[in-house]
């Protein structure tokens, strides 16, 4: 087993006034050559956007980006024709291909917004650009992993080209669980929202995170009540 740990006050962080973002890989003016990904997972950024303030229209394409809010709400618009909103338990996944343009904002002028987005680097090139929106509440388990993306459009949850899985956890102290990797060569990156989370030994904090590789299977513990992010990618693309 290969283990690599990230401690919260070692990622990028960029404080724009309307946006104080961290950075778990290099991303924008952070840059280090030794944080660049972990396997296909590219990008992991937790950020706060202030009330009425937002990213305005620009690209993407090949990438498959997934929004995940953990306060407050995000209005959507792009190239594709959806507007909307997403809000804390729900999620929202963007297949980019071929291209697109999406603009986000906070519509709430007096409350935040904190999520989380990630990019995933796409098992296919130039596929048609899509876009999805669910509510991820009707999965939640108390002390259970519970999917929240696959690889697969009939799985539970919503889907992305990738064999990746994630997968949330809200356990109360003392939960144990193991998990078993859904395909061989894949690692495990998991990320703590809330709370103390042991694996294998080691003790990650709120935002700490591991990333896990050349393994079947881990076990995890919550030293205390947590929240956290498991997501299982390939290594190599």
């Amino acid at each position: 087993m290969k283990t690599i740990v990230h401690k919260a006050d070692s990622r990028g962080h960029a404080d724009h006034g309307w946006l104080n973002a961290h950075h778990s890989f290099s991303f924008a003016n952070y840059y280090n050559p030794n944080r660049m990904n972990f396997g296909v997972l590219r990008v992991l950024n937790d950020d706060i956007i202030s009330g009425g303030m937002g990213f305005g229209m620009h690209p993407h394409d090949n990438m498959e980006i997934i929004t995940i809010p953990l306060r407050g709400e995000l209005e959507h618009k792009d190239s594709m024709d959806n507007i909307g909103r997403i809000k804390s338990g729900e999620i929202q996944v963007m297949s980019a291909g071929t291209g697109v343009f999406h603009s986000e904002y906070n519509p709430i002028p007096d409350q935040e917004t904190n999520l989380l987005q990630i990019w995933v680097i796409p098992n296919k090139r130039n596929v048609q650009p899509r876009y999805d929106q669910i509510s991820i509440q009707e999965y939640h388990r108390k002390n259970e992993l519970y999917q929240v993306v696959s690889p697969d459009a009939e799985g539970q949850g919503t889907w992305i080209h990738q064999d990746a899985w994630f997968f949330l956890g809200d356990f109360d102290q003392g939960t144990t669980t193991s998990y078993n990797l859904n395909k061989k060569g894949n690692g495990v990156y998991l990320f703590v929202l809330e709370g103390s989370v042991n694996v294998e030994g080691e003790v990650l904090e709120s935002r700490d995170a591991i990333g896990i590789s050349d393994l079947d299977t881990f076990n995890l513990k919550a030293d205390s009540d947590a929240r956290f992010l498991l997501m299982e990618v390939p290594m190599t693309f």
